[in-house]
């Protein structure tokens, strides 16, 4: 029998601070004159009268018990034949609704759902948690769920109850901290957010959903009901070819795109430009990224946040797809495109960190929840954000199933974790003092390096062929080794000692590059410990770090030849690629977020050349297995000359998993050509000058070889065969062996360098891909050089000379 009905109580829930509502309101088993009845109480603040109407059955007049909206009904058992019921509303307009009680319906979570979230070994907590639309006992409508342990009272609010935080009190399931309720005749679209009174006292907050899969457009707040199970994927296809395509044998060659920069429109007669949506980037994006021959894009993170500046990094709406592009489905629309045109897509994620913004994870229930209690560990100085606490299952799970949820629900390729340095030890970028050891006294984050091992484990179980790739400046080992072994389980480590040193060389002037040679071969002492990624990111094109492009020092043309030679040397060092945008057409400005990447500039034959060779080159490096499919061994590389520091030359050889793959890069990082270069090579024969980045078609100056070379006796009678070599100013060879004697130079036709007059980017030629080009002409005279008779053939010794390393 239901506990007797007080004033005390009907205040508490017009007053908003029972925590139990369900006590209260909805249909009670009572005793009243003497026979067994049913009560049943609803509160609704809006309402000037209530009738309660029982399907098949009479309808009551409801009294009010409260001015504010409390209303009770109480009549006999047996005069209904069952206790489904609807309330039939009148407003202050004189308007009148019917709809059902919320506080009708059972609880939705059962106990093994509980069970398992308080775990932490709910790994799908997001078909749970959050807003659901349901159908329940023949009634549509929208179930809410949510984790906050220490509320007194959590409310669901929004324009269905005009955000009266007293109107929808949730169930509360004691133990647990879930607080759940069904609402009925809510759908799509409604906005929403959970009104929490804070412990001990009369305050309340007002927090987005942390599961909500859709929210307002900033700078609003609220979540948004969103059903994202209505897409009908066509990527049947990708998905089969998935392990294929990304296995680490495969090229994986990956464009880093920010959605909102990338490219805007025109400025109108206001000199604003407007962002595309999903769709429209998705075709967009399709079309210029298959021409230039990537193998995937980066998104940088596209999950809600408040602050464009932050570049998506602070994230609020983890499970939320970001509206300033569009819908869950237009997002899905985006990604099952790409998949359909056989483009990955990657997606940054972000575990490390949070923002403090008041809707959002800071101090959810009034108490460090998400976060560390301690600033020490739950708070970024640098950042100004704060910490997830990896050693609390709900948390952790939060993680994991959000991780799942991206790949489930988005059939995203992979994950990019970002800022795992900081995840890893207590004291990161901490003075002395401001930390706190773990339970050994080391600086290692023991909880949170559990955490990230369980994200590896389970993301592979689930999804065998996505990758898992850290953003980790430290030298952590094992960092992509297996966790059964002791290592992280990334499949690819960010490498960004080879970013920092190659970019640190590339900005002296060459005059004194050869005091620096080091930093072009340190990498290859560590090349094989992990699986790297070689990344040119955009975190090196802001915050006064320049551009690609103005990093190199001299004039322009130097400057487009630096840019050329080392994504030229990114390209053929072992590792997988990453390329930020804007880089490929050599923009002149610092990225900015809020205006587009400069195609304008593809409008002169400097940029457009720069963005003819990565696409040469990115097509090259698919086509080529020695470029990709032995990344992480020396049986994949061997260095020809390492210590050439005098010439700043730098010349190897890729290989691939036949002997017929090999092929031949030489490295010019000074502007002086260098004639008549002599290298050691292993095989005899041909070797076809496949990309050359001097080639006129690139702006450059047209300093090549003809075609090729022939690799005659080693002149010093040493085993091995030789080959002597134009190396062009500030350029990159790849060489390729044709064991065909016979061998005819066949010159390919250069691009048009046509550009399309409404996107500025340079159109696709009507062969994918296009062979790999050099120049045929002089700059300077116009003069052919082709040959005027067949190449020297093999066997014929040159005469000697000082070996190249020792040339002036």
């Amino acid at each position: 029998m239901d506990q007797p009905l007080s004033s005390a109580l009907i205040d508490s829930i017009v007053g908003g601070y029972n925590g139990d509502p369900f006590a209260v309101l909805g249909p009670h088993a009572v005793t009243h004159e003497g026979k067994p009845s049913l009560a049943v109480r609803a509160f609704l603040p809006w309402a000037t009268s209530l009738s309660l109407m029982f399907d098949a059955g009479p309808t009551y007049e409801m009294w009010r018990l409260h001015p504010f909206g409390f209303f009770e009904a109480i009549v006999p058992q047996d005069a209904i034949p069952n206790s489904k019921y609807v309330l039939r509303a009148e407003n202050t307009l004189g308007g009148v609704v019917d709809l059902r009680d919320p506080y009708s319906f059972g609880p939705l979570l059962s106990d093994f759902d509980l069970y398992l979230i308080s775990e932490g070994s709910h790994y799908r907590t997001y078909e749970k948690l959050g807003a659901h639309v349901r159908d329940v006992d023949g009634t549509s409508g929208v179930h809410f769920a949510v984790w906050a342990p220490n509320a007194e009272r959590v409310s669901v609010i929004g324009n269905f109850n005009n955000w009266n935080g007293h109107a929808h009190s949730m169930r509360n399931h004691p133990g647990h901290g879930i607080w759940e309720l069904f609402i009925p005749g809510l759908g799509e679209g409604e906005s929403y957010k959970y009104q929490i009174k804070l412990p001990g006292t009369d305050t309340v907050t007002e927090k987005a959903d942390p599961y909500g899969f859709f929210a307002e457009y900033r700078p609003a707040t609220a979540s948004i009901v969103a059903n994202i199970d209505h897409y009908d994927w066509q990527d049947r296809q990708w998905l089969q070819e998935r392990p294929q395509r990304q296995a680490l044998s495969a090229p994986i060659s990956i464009y880093e795109v920010h959605l909102g920069s990338w490219k805007r429109t025109l400025p109108d007669d206001k000199g604003q430009t407007f962002q595309f949506n999903y769709r429209q980037l998705a075709h967009e994006i399709v079309e210029y990224v298959q021409y230039m021959g990537f193998t995937h894009i980066e998104l940088m993170p596209i999950s809600e946040h408040p602050f464009d500046g932050s570049w998506g990094y602070q994230t609020i709406g983890y499970y939320a797809v970001t509206s300033r592009y569009g819908t869950p489905a237009d997002f899905q629309y985006f990604v099952d495109h790409c998949h359909k045109n056989g483009i990955g897509v990657l997606l940054d994620w972000v575990p490390a960190h949070f923002p403090t913004d008041a809707h959002g994870l800071g101090m959810f229930d009034g108490t460090h929840l998400y976060e560390h209690a301690d600033p020490r560990m739950g708070a970024h100085p640098d950042w100004g954000t704060l910490i997830f606490n990896y050693g609390r299952n709900e948390v952790r799970n939060f993680l994991l199933s959000n991780a799942l949820f991206w790949l489930d629900k988005y059939h995203i390729d992979g994950l990019r974790v970002d800022a795992v340095a900081s995840m890893l030890y207590l004291n990161f970028s901490r003075p002395a003092g401001s930390w706190v050891p773990n339970k050994y006294g080391g600086t290692e984050n023991l909880d949170a390096i559990d955490f990230i091992r369980r994200f590896n484990e389970l993301t592979h179980l689930e999804h065998p062929d996505v990758l898992t790739m850290a953003e980790d400046s430290t030298s952590w080992p094992g960092v992509t080794r297996p966790t059964f072994l002791g290592g992280l389980g990334f499949d690819l480590k960010w490498n960004m000692g080879w970013m920092n040193d190659v970019l640190k060389y590339m900005k002296y002037d060459p005059i004194y590059r050869h005091y620096h040679h080091n930093l072009l071969t340190f990498s290859l002492v560590y090349a094989f410990t992990e699986n790297f990624l070689l990344p040119l990111s955009h975190d090196e094109v802001v915050h006064l770090k320049k551009s690609l492009l103005e990093k190199m020092p001299g004039d322009d043309w130097q400057k487009f030849a630096s840019v050329r030679l080392l994504v030229g040397y990114q390209y053929t060092h072992p590792g997988k690629k990453l390329l930020f945008m804007g880089a490929e057409l050599g923009q002149r400005a610092e990225w900015n977020e809020i205006t587009s990447i400069a195609w304008q500039e593809l409008d002169h034959e400097s940029h457009r050349g720069l963005n003819n060779f990565v696409r040469d080159l990115a097509h090259l490096y698919k086509s080529e297995p020695a470029l990709h499919a032995v990344e992480n061994s020396w049986e994949g590389f061997q260095w020809v000359n390492a210590n050439d520091s005098e010439n700043s030359v730098l010349s190897f050889i890729r290989r691939g998993p036949q002997k017929q793959d090999e092929v031949v890069v030489i490295c010019n990082f000074t502007p002086v050509p260098r004639y008549d270069y002599r290298l050691v090579v292993p095989h005899p024969g041909y070797y076809r000058e496949v990309l050359n980045s001097d080639a006129g078609v690139y702006w450059g100056s047209n300093v090549g070889n003809a075609g090729g070379v022939w690799a005659v006796e080693n002149a010093w009678g040493d085993s091995g065969w030789e080959l002597s070599v134009t190396v062009p100013p500030l350029g990159i060879l790849i060489l390729k062996s044709d064991p065909g004697e016979d061998h005819q130079l066949e010159a390919a036709e250069p691009a048009t360098g046509q550009s399309d007059p409404e996107t500025n980017h340079v159109l696709p030629q009507a062969v994918e891909p296009l062979e790999p080009r050099m120049g045929l002409e002089d700059i300077n005279t116009g003069s052919p050089l082709l040959p005027a008779e067949t190449p020297e053939p093999k066997g014929k010794k040159p005469a000697k000379r000082a070996p190249a390393s020792k040339a002036k």
